[in-house]
């Protein structure tokens, strides 16, 4: 089983300050509906840093080491997750005056299959299936809290 997925929301940032927002993995805990908390593996940021994430869905509790594959300021920010190589990311794109289309999305490809089958085994589809629900159910969950988030900054640094 692979799949894609991916949600697009309008945030009220530009493309800019979203991005300083979403690629700064140590506040991912504020807005993520899995992982409650990131930290970076070293001082090294941009493509090829790492960092680990500490994960929790319903009774299960892990940690995923990835690696950013996609640092572009302004339009994307993307990483591969674990040994399956799960590919998960942001990509953003200016709308107007101060405003920005951000999407979120995922990409499970055979090598994150293969990864299930040896890890699960007969369980691996329903694994990866699970797997899918949740981010299906997650990632608008995630694109409206982070759009609130933005919308909570920006009206904190506004003028009065």
């Amino acid at each position: 089983m692979t799949y894609s997925l991916s949600e697009t929301v309008l945030v009220p940032a530009t493309p800019e300050e979203t991005y300083r927002l979403i690629s700064d993995v140590t506040r991912t805990g504020e807005w993520s509906q899995q992982c409650h908390r990131c930290t970076w593996d070293t001082d090294e940021r941009g493509v090829g840093a790492t960092f680990t994430g500490f994960n929790r869905f319903k009774e299960r509790e892990w940690q995923t080491t990835s690696t950013v594959v996609t640092a572009d300021e302004g339009r994307e920010f993307a990483w591969s997750v674990g040994p399956g190589k799960a590919i998960w990311g942001y990509r953003l794109a200016p709308v107007g005056d101060g405003e920005t289309e951000l999407t979120q999305y995922t990409e499970v490809g055979e090598s994150v299959e293969s990864y299930f089958r040896q890890t699960y085994g007969d369980a691996a589809e329903r694994q990866l299936a699970s797997r899918q629900r949740a981010a299906a159910s997650g990632i608008p969950l995630t694109l409206d809290t982070i759009r609130s988030i933005l919308a909570a900054e920006a009206s904190s640094t506004t003028p009065r």
